[in-house]
């Protein structure tokens, strides 16, 4: 498979947010500002660019040759939370602003099922080096476009005159089973 049809397959076609369901929390959580949202989406690209990364060098540096895979998912947990532990005190520091528009979803970084899915399909899919750096920036690109999609419709409703029992997390859910929908059209071309 070549780079790019790889990097195309993680953000759009198999779009771990809206193909796969994960990485759902942040993706309600933090798409109600298209700021925030940019701003969550390239610290998650980070992560996930990074945990490709470190769990690649992991898992075929150390689990393989001392024939322990076993502990495969607590090595790349350990990867994730430390990671994430970085960013969020890099952020802290640069921008207190973005820190406190983040909230609670920075830290949920550690817990996001994307992340770690990504760092197991790259393991299950026997992915080179470079093919694991690829697919964790299309991942990471992907999770941002849906984020930011979303952010942008919900701003949009916000002046719409949407019925009142639709108002909140009902049409949220509505927009994002539409988006999986149009995302799944994707599927089949690679």
């Amino acid at each position: 498979m070549s780079l790019f049809l790889l990097f195309f397959s993680a953000a759009i076609v198999n779009n771990f947010v809206l193909s796969y369901f994960l990485g759902i929390c942040p993706f309600v959580g933090v798409s109600k500002r298209v700021s925030s949202a940019v701003s969550m989406g390239m610290a998650v690209t980070f992560v996930m660019l990074i945990t490709a990364v470190v769990t690649w060098l992991i898992y075929h540096l150390l689990l393989v040759p001392f024939e322990v895979e076993i502990l495969e998912y607590v090595s790349f947990i350990l990867v994730i939370a430390s990671l994430v532990q970085l960013v969020e005190m890099f952020i802290r520091k640069v921008s207190k602003p973005l820190y406190d528009t983040l909230g609670i979803y920075l830290p949920l970084i550690t817990t996001n099922c994307a992340i770690l899915g990504l760092a197991l399909f790259s393991v299950l899919r026997d992915y080179s080096f470079i093919e694991s750096v690829v697919f964790g920036l299309g991942a990471g690109v992907g999770f941002t476009l849906a984020l930011v999609i979303m952010a942008g419709i919900r701003e949009e409703l916000e002046l719409a005159p949407v019925p009142k029992y639709f108002q909140g997390a009902g049409i949220t859910m509505i927009v994002a089973g539409g988006l999986a929908l149009a995302f799944m059209g994707f599927a089949g071309m690679i």
